[in-house]
């Protein structure tokens, strides 16, 4: 029986672009090269064992894969671009320790259901070596790190597009299932560049309107998107997710129906909208939150003043305020918080979790008005007053931040996918197919017959 694969771990297998290099027992000593990628190579066991998982994945729909060439040539360049992403994080300084692969690898064993030993034997099984696996999932991670500083760095959303997307979702949410091919076009192309890749686009919708090949098996043979291994598909999506260039077009168009060829910064794309469905954001319950209004007192533990010491000055400032002194009076004289001494000690409104766990007992475990005995925390000795409680609405906020998320991932996907283009194209490639080498130029997916 087959490993039960999570999230996580699928991320980490030939499905998301990172295969597992063949078992070491069934390595030659020398190891045919596959590809040469700068400085690193891709090997044919490699290579190899990526097609295995590819053709596994499609059992039942054999008929949606193209000839083998041409499938091994697009599993060829995600094994590039997998490789390209790895070194490209490893120079901006991304580095996975090895507690933290074992923190991961854990993670994963947990969510199968399986002891670190029964992960060790259930890999064994499906012919995966638990290093290489390792190795796979590291470079997952460092390809995430990379895409998160990616986004970190370059996509923003501003309150208008998200008040827009807003209005429009209030106006009736509907979702769409679409799928997509694309001919993608270098930085700067040449306008030879332009006019071949629109030539491939049109041949490939003629082979969609004769109806030779269905949407996905034109997206497995020809597209030149990372996504192409599925079909295209791009799952389900709000409009807000959906790139401007066709957003407009999609509420017009059946299940079922393309449209394109459409020239975007990527290159030429075609759409196909696969189905849709209601899913209204207008609605749905109201979300409330509880917050404190608290005050306090705080005596610092550092070099100047031990653990004993701040002690013994918290249950004096205790003292005086259960001996009838003014919470806020002591607060002003005597708190070592700078942030808040001026104002009496006033910490604001605030969930009780907030300062974390510790604090937070201490404020759901007092009534209105009342003092708390002094207690610590990592910043030093506290005393505190709840002043009140109250429910506060945050449905608008959870939903634009919904929404500022929504319209975040869509901005990546399309300057990541661009970025991913950049890389590649400046990158040197080599093929070694049959018995000649092949200069891997940049990426393209082979083009649909001529004339067709």
């Amino acid at each position: 029986m087959s490993l039960r694969l999570s999230a996580t771990f699928l991320a980490a297998a030939a499905l998301f672009s990172l295969p597992f290099a063949a078992p070491a027992q069934q390595l030659q000593p020398i190891e045919r090269i596959a590809a040469v990628v700068d400085e690193d190579v891709v090997l044919q066991s490699e290579l190899d064992l990526a097609m295995q998982n590819i053709i596994a994945q499609y059992a039942g729909r054999e008929d949606q894969l193209p000839p083998r060439a041409v499938l091994e040539r697009q599993v060829l360049e995600r094994l590039v671009l997998t490789r390209l992403q790895v070194e490209r994080a490893k120079a901006q300084g991304v580095r996975i320790s090895d507690q933290e692969l074992n923190q991961s690898v854990a993670a994963i064993a947990q969510q199968n259901g399986l002891t670190l030993d029964g992960l060790r034997q259930r890999l064994a099984e499906d012919g995966l070596a638990f290093d290489d696996f390792r190795r796979s999932l590291a470079d997952e991670i460092m390809i995430q790190r990379l895409r998160q500083g990616f986004a970190q760095s370059r996509i923003n959303v501003s309150e208008s597009e998200v008040d827009s997307a807003l209005a429009q979702q209030a106006s009736g949410g509907r979702q769409f299932h679409l799928a997509h091919i694309l001919v993608a076009l270098p930085e700067g192309a040449t306008a030879e560049q332009i006019a071949t890749g629109q030539r491939k686009i049109e041949g490939i919708k003629n082979v969609l309107d004769r109806g030779e090949l269905t949407f996905p098996a034109a997206a497995v043979r020809y597209s030149d998107s990372p996504n192409a291994l599925e079909g295209g598909d791009l799952g389900w999506r709000s409009q807000d997710e959906i790139p401007t260039a066709f957003s407009r077009m999609i509420a017009d168009l059946s299940p079922g129906q393309i449209i394109g060829p459409i020239r975007g910064p990527s290159g030429f794309q075609l759409l196909q909208l696969v189905d849709v469905r209601d899913a209204s954001a207008g609605g749905g319950p109201s979300q409330t939150v509880t917050e404190y209004h608290v005050r306090h007192v705080l005596v610092r533990i550092n070099d100047r003043q031990d653990a004993a010491a701040a002690k013994a000055k918290i249950d004096t400032m205790h003292a005086r305020i259960a001996g009838g002194a003014d919470f806020q009076a002591v607060a002003r004289e005597s708190s070592e918080d700078n942030n808040t001494r001026g104002q009496g000690g006033d910490l604001g409104w605030f969930p009780a979790d907030a300062f974390g766990a510790d604090f937070g007992n201490q404020i759901t475990a007092l009534s209105d008005g009342g003092v708390s005995q002094p207690f610590r925390s990592e910043a030093g000795w506290h005393v505190i007053q709840r002043v009140g409680v109250r429910q506060t609405d945050v449905t608008d906020n959870n939903r634009r931040a919904q929404v500022r998320e929504t319209i975040g991932r869509r901005k990546l996907e399309e300057d990541f996918n661009r970025y991913l283009q950049e890389l590649r194209g400046e990158a040197y490639v080599v093929f070694r197919t049959g018995d000649r080498a092949e200069d891997g130029g940049t990426t393209a997916a082979p083009a649909p017959p001529a004339g067709g």
